[in-house]
């Protein structure tokens, strides 16, 4: 196993978490595949989003692999207007990682992160470690201190 920079910094703050690599199927990087080749709960992986506010900047977003971004709840949870999703082009540049891979430990710079409430009621939840195929679990409150993470709604409501 690759020890990732999420790992390091999780390893430096003396925070628990455990490890589960995959193997990648290019044509399928969906976190509910993911989540399958784990057998986990789809619900307690959650991918990493990164959007664009009009007037604060950039924000992350950490929502079940199986859930869409709902930007209204998300504009609202960063004090902002409106926020648009990064262009999967800008992704590497703003956060060096790559899609697949991109963790909301460790990006090149802090930027403000909300986790989807749902992560609350679970004892752990998987986030990527930073590559392609290896994710981390860990409890959400811990996940939340590490990066500074508040909790809010951000998904659209399943009708």
């Amino acid at each position: 196993m690759v020890k990732t920079n999420v790992m390091r910094k999780l390893d430096q703050k003396k925070i628990s978490y455990e490890t589960a690599q995959y193997e990648v199927d290019e044509s399928d990087l969906s976190g509910v595949h993911a989540a399958a080749l784990l057998g986990v709960n789809p619900e307690m992986l959650f991918k990493t989003l990164v959007a664009k506010g009009e007037r604060k900047g950039y924000c992350v977003f950490c929502i079940p692999v199986a859930e869409e971004l709902d930007l209204k709840k998300c504009a609202a949870a960063c004090g902002d207007k409106r926020v648009e999703m990064l262009p999967l082009k800008d992704l590497t540049a703003v956060t060096g990682y790559i899609r697949g891979g991109c963790s909301p430990i460790g990006m090149k710079k802090q930027f403000p992160t909300f986790i989807h409430q749902s992560a609350k009621s679970f004892e752990k939840i998987g986030v990527s470690a930073g590559l392609r195929g290896e994710q981390i679990f860990l409890a959400p409150d811990d996940l939340a201190v590490m990066v500074g993470a508040k909790f809010a709604d951000l998904i659209h409501e399943n009708t």
